[in-house]
């Protein structure tokens, strides 16, 4: 679910002056979504989105399309949902044009805002750009724009999750009939900017751009009655809706720039492959792993993967829980040289603070490289199996009767460690050194997955079985099994 200002679910958000500005802690916990069960006020019956698909700047991954002659290229519409991965950078949404100086673009900008603009000989035609920020990455927004410059006062409209943008750190609107490159006979780009820069790192679900209509943000997504969050509607066909009208869906694994409109508008994928097709999307969000609190990290695959420096840092995952029994895994990558030793997989609480340079935390149950098990910072078990790249590590919370297993390519190492001594929320803890990394996997994978496995609710893709009565950590199960 996406998460308007002020709301309770979702990330805990610090707003000053306007949506989704502020610091964001990039955290789910799990009470307020039952805050919200317990009083009947979940949302019910939201569009079924069942994939996004996963960009990431560094793999050069991106679509395009070369648009034909538009119906109206006065008129259009788009719409997306989007969860960022990497902040502070220029990140290209939608991106129009390959001429320098003829080009438009709808992006993140490198303080966080949101930016359109759509410019002909170096001219902006069009600039809006928000004072709000947009910094969470565990949270879905809905993006909306519709633009209608064949009346005479154009309007150019912005809609985040439903709450209509009025102030802009620019805002230069087109003239009647004016000239611009969105929905003219050039190439069309999701995730990357006409030359091949400004590449978008996250996710991006429910794509649709419309040829000739300027329609309502309530024809994509509507308020729950109750709770106040803005969740899709069915879009349904478009095909009857001008010549170069897409719906990108990313159902289909094999061709993910397949369009689902009726119109045929196919996108031709660029470093894109199967294992970047998602089930993380704004209806089933799942857990992924939270720069907004972390060491020096270096974060990938979605802020899926982590990577260490030099010296020992820390990350933690971005749903906490205090009750339920949860799995995830982990896969050992291939360490730039030496061994595997430094790393430690496990839990930390959601509130303890991550110090530079440790490789403890307090209170903390770590799998650790060398083939211990350490807690509160002391060996619990040693002479365990140590990791190798390619292993698959596993972790079971019980948050029920308090207790925590580990599992090394499906195997379970040590005994079963308790953690009846602690308080508060639990959540996915990571720690690395010399340059070791590892991927994780909260039930969309970013690595092949050779067996499959779901847990009881339908959810996620795991190596190895899920142990009877886990399940993966998203925001249905969340509801469900909390």
């Amino acid at each position: 679910m996406s998460r308007r200002n002020g709301g309770i679910v979702g990330p805990t958000n610090t707003p000053v002056g306007g949506l989704m500005t502020g610091v964001a802690s990039g955290v789910w916990r799990m009470n307020d979504v039952l805050t919200f069960v317990s009083n009947n006020q979940w949302p019910s019956g939201p569009q079924n989105i069942d994939n996004s698909c996963r960009f990431e700047d560094g793999n050069n991954d991106y679509l395009v399309k070369t648009f034909v002659t538009p119906t109206n290229q006065y008129l259009y519409t788009i719409s997306m949902w989007v969860k960022r991965s990497l902040l502070g950078s220029n990140q290209t949404l939608f991106g129009v044009g390959d001429d320098g100086s003829n080009n438009a673009t709808l992006k993140f900008t490198s303080d966080d805002q949101i930016q359109i603009y759509d410019h002909i000989s170096g001219v902006d035609k069009l600039q809006k750009k928000t004072n709000m920020l947009f910094r969470d990455t565990s949270a879905w927004y809905h993006i909306f724009v519709s633009s209608d410059r064949s009346i005479s006062s154009p309007s150019t409209q912005i809609y985040i999750n439903g709450v209509q943008v009025t102030s802009f750190a620019a805002n230069t609107e087109y003239s009647q009939n004016d000239s611009g490159k969105f929905n003219t006979a050039v190439n069309h780009y999701l995730g990357v900017y006409t030359n091949n820069s400004e590449k978008f790192s996250g996710y991006i679900a429910e794509a649709v751009f419309v040829d000739g209509l300027a329609l309502a943000h309530t024809d994509f997504g509507e308020t729950d009655s109750t709770t106040g969050i803005w969740k899709p509607k069915k879009i349904g066909k478009l095909g009857d809706v001008g010549n170069n009208t897409f719906y990108l869906d990313f159902k289909d694994s094999s061709s993910l720039g397949n369009d689902a409109s009726g119109k045929n508008n196919d996108f031709t994928a660029t470093n894109l492959t199967s294992i970047d097709q998602s089930t993380d999307t704004c209806v089933e969000n799942f857990a992924t792993l939270n720069p907004l609190d972390s060491g020096t990290i270096t974060f990938s695959d979605g802020n899926l993967t982590a990577t260490s420096g030099s010296d020992y840092h820390a990350t933690k995952g971005t749903i906490a829980v205090n009750a339920g029994k949860w799995y995830f895994e982990a896969k050992i990558n291939t360490p730039a040289g030496g061994s595997t030793v430094d790393q430690f997989i496990g839990i930390t609480g959601d509130n303890t603070a991550i110090s530079g340079t440790t490789y403890d935390n307090n209170p903390s149950v770590l799998y650790t490289g060398s083939g211990t098990i350490r807690k509160d910072g002391t060996t619990a078990q040693s002479s365990l199996t140590a990791f190798v790249s390619g292993q698959i590590i596993g972790v079971a919370l019980n948050m029920d009767d308090l207790e925590i297993e580990f599992y090394n390519n499906g195997t379970k190492q040590g005994s079963t460690q308790s953690i009846s001594s602690f308080t508060g929320f639990y959540i996915p803890f990571y720690i690395g050194a010399n340059y070791r990394g590892a991927s994780f996997n909260f039930g969309s994978p970013v690595h092949s997955i050779s067996s499959g496995n779901a847990d009881a609710n339908g959810f996620g893709n795991f190596e190895y079985s899920v142990p009877s009565g886990y399940y993966a950590l998203n925001t249905s199960n969340l509801n469900t099994y909390g």
